[in-house]
């Protein structure tokens, strides 16, 4: 009976080779292109992280060459040529010329840059805040009390530079004549938490001044 036996598995065991055979046959493919793609997959994500490495690296040696310029007005032409198309950095480089600008007393074409900034929705909410501060700063010998406060005061009621906003804001009370309303402002300011030892400092010194109390 043995004999039988061993000759019946060995036909079996050919039966299921046979159909195995025929099954890589007909789907060995997928496989292969299963490991094509994780492969491929895999290059491609080596490609496009030293891409974007070297495409940071070239932009953060092209930053520091424009900010060697030696005045104000060379370091802001040098971070306006610099091309940040589809570049992660190209807030930064354009909030820098836009602080140049400003430094070479270009304020018309800063608060360009910087309402560009603040009205682009694409851009993270801190740059634009910060970009919207700083305008509001650019303008100041410019805009009406109005428009500046337009700018701040969605900054106070809930930013990051929540606290930078009260102190312009109640520099601009000050302009407007309303004593009252900045002494208030510098008050709080002063029992705010989070304020930092400088502007507590500028705080106390504009309260003093304008003859409120600690």
């Amino acid at each position: 009976m043995s004999n039988p036996d061993s000759f019946i598995d060995e036909v079996t065991e050919e039966v299921r080779r046979d159909r195995l055979f025929a099954m890589l046959r007909r789907y060995g493919w997928i496989a292969v292109a299963v490991v094509l793609i994780l492969v491929g997959g895999t290059a491609y994500n080596e490609w496009r992280t030293a891409r974007a490495d070297a495409a940071a690296q070239a932009l953060g040696d092209a930053v520091n060459a424009a900010l060697g310029q030696e005045t104000s007005q060379e370091r802001a032409a040098a971070l306006a040529a610099i091309d940040t198309t589809d570049m992660p950095g190209s807030v930064v480089v354009k909030l820098l010329a836009a602080a140049e600008q400003l430094a070479s007393e270009d304020s018309a074409a800063a608060a360009t840059a910087l309402r560009s900034i603040a009205d682009d929705a694409n851009v993270a909410q801190p740059f634009r805040q910060l970009a919207a501060l700083k305008l509001a700063l650019a303008l100041e010998a410019e805009a009406s009390i109005e428009e500046r406060r337009a700018l701040l005061e969605p900054l106070a009621s809930g930013s990051s530079f929540r606290l930078l906003a009260e102190e312009q804001l109640a520099l601009i009370d000050i302009e407007a004549g309303e004593t009252e309303a900045a002494i208030s402002r510098l008050q709080n300011l002063l029992a705010d938490a989070e304020t930092t030892s400088g502007l507590r400092q500028r705080a106390t010194q504009l309260i003093v001044a304008l003859g409120g109390e600690l």
